[in-house]
């Protein structure tokens, strides 16, 4: 066989190194003096092209890996027509792919085009300059619809994820919201995340009686995510079956030993039971920041025990009672995203005393109270000098004027 000027130094085993600017084509064609005109018209032009000839499909198929772009002669002894194109297409992975026939077929070009090959040429019908100039197009709108397609792929999936994180997150189970007001706030600190490891949900049992919780898994990834919905969900079944309040907590807790992917994974949680008819609360804590009751133009930690975290040795959380100064007060559960940041440039922290600090200053006392949750985030996030690292869920739960 006449080897093609274009092809002229490769090494026998069909590797070629990749050059800056040239294209690495490989032709299957078992005509040989088709070959050949490919080779000088590819030549005469000039064309920045390294050019591969194999005679059928089968020899073809240790090489269309390593080029950019492949011309297809669509009567070969192993393949003919558009079964050939097609299997073809289904090796060429990220090459391009350019039928290059004999056969002045108008709707063969067209069938060729629309199953998925980049070009259809007619021997006899280009020179070189058009053959160089079809080659390098094929290249290009191939890793056009490529890029597109990543792209499309990468939205939807944005777009799915979204949907689905956006329905994970919890509508409150309020039936009488006049006794008292609830405000949510949720921040991932996962990028581009809409749930992170933390959550929270409030579920009202009775009449002037609403359980809340506000809980943290180590992490906050897409697993940590997934646990702590599941987590979430589990709490609010226990909740409004009527589990009794100490059993709520260890029940949760075997959820998560059962559903957690590594034995080193714990949960912190903030459960409060409130009686707003006797004005009272219940806290019940396992290794979780103390909430904080904002009364009386004051701010203060609820001094409730610290119990274990979740996952590490099972044992009952103590509950603490809380009777309220009066009926203007609130209480904000956060998890400890908020007060983890620094302060200034030192290695001091934000820490639950700080975190009363801000409340208990102006401006902080004449925000709305719905407001209140984002602007502490902003102000935690100015004093740390830039944006919070792990994920922040708030609950603050408002009677009367609130504070």
């Amino acid at each position: 066989m006449n080897v093609p000027p274009a092809t002229r130094g490769l090494p026998r085993d069909g590797a070629m190194p990749v050059v800056a600017g040239r294209l690495r084509v490989l032709l299957i064609e078992d005509d040989e003096g088709d070959a050949f005109l490919v080779g000088e018209l590819l030549a005469e032009a000039n064309a920045a092209v390294d050019l591969q000839v194999a005679r059928s499909l089968t020899e073809a198929q240790d090489r269309i890996a390593r080029v950019d772009c492949v011309l297809l002669d669509l009567g070969l002894p192993d393949a003919q027509g558009l079964d050939g194109l097609r299997r073809v297409l289904t090796m060429a992975g990220r090459a391009a792919v350019c039928v290059l026939t004999g056969r002045q077929d108008e709707h063969l070009g067209v069938d060729a085009v629309a199953e998925g090959a980049q070009d259809y040429l007619v021997k006899g019908q280009v020179d070189g300059v058009l053959l160089t100039r079809a080659l390098r197009y094929a290249v290009e709108r191939k890793r056009a619809d490529e890029n597109a397609l990543r792209l499309r792929e990468a939205e939807l999936r944005q777009a799915e994820s979204a949907r689905l994180e956006r329905g994970l997150l919890p509508q409150p189970l309020l039936r009488d919201t006049k006794q008292a007001a609830v405000h949510m706030f949720y921040r991932p600190g996962r990028s581009r995340g809409l749930i992170g490891g933390d959550f929270y949900d409030v579920v009202q049992t009775a009449e002037g009686h609403l359980q809340l919780i506000v809980g943290d898994v180590c992490g906050h990834g897409v697993d940590e995510a997934a646990l702590g919905v599941e987590l979430r969900v589990a709490w609010r079944a226990l909740v409004v079956a009527g589990v009794p309040d100490d059993e709520i907590l260890p029940a949760l807790e075997q959820v998560l030993m059962s559903e957690r992917r590594l034995p080193e994974i714990f949960t912190t949680v903030a459960a409060i039971k409130l009686d707003l008819d006797a004005n009272r609360a219940t806290v019940r804590l396992a290794g979780h920041p103390q909430p904080l009751l904002l009364a009386g133009g004051e701010v203060n930690p609820i001094p409730a025990p610290n119990g274990l975290l979740l996952g590490v040795s099972p044992r009952p959380v103590r509950k603490f009672e809380v009777d309220f100064p009066s009926e203007d007060w609130s209480i904000l559960m956060y998890t400890d995203g908020l007060i983890e940041g620094h302060v200034g440039d030192g290695a001091e922290r934000l820490d639950v005393s700080g975190l009363c600090r801000l409340l208990a200053e102006p401006p902080a006392t004449g925000i709305p109270l719905a407001e209140l949750p984002p602007w502490l985030v902003g102000r935690a996030e100015e004093l740390n000098g830039g944006a919070l690292a792990d994920d922040v869920a708030m609950l603050l739960i408002s009677r009367g004027r609130g504070r």
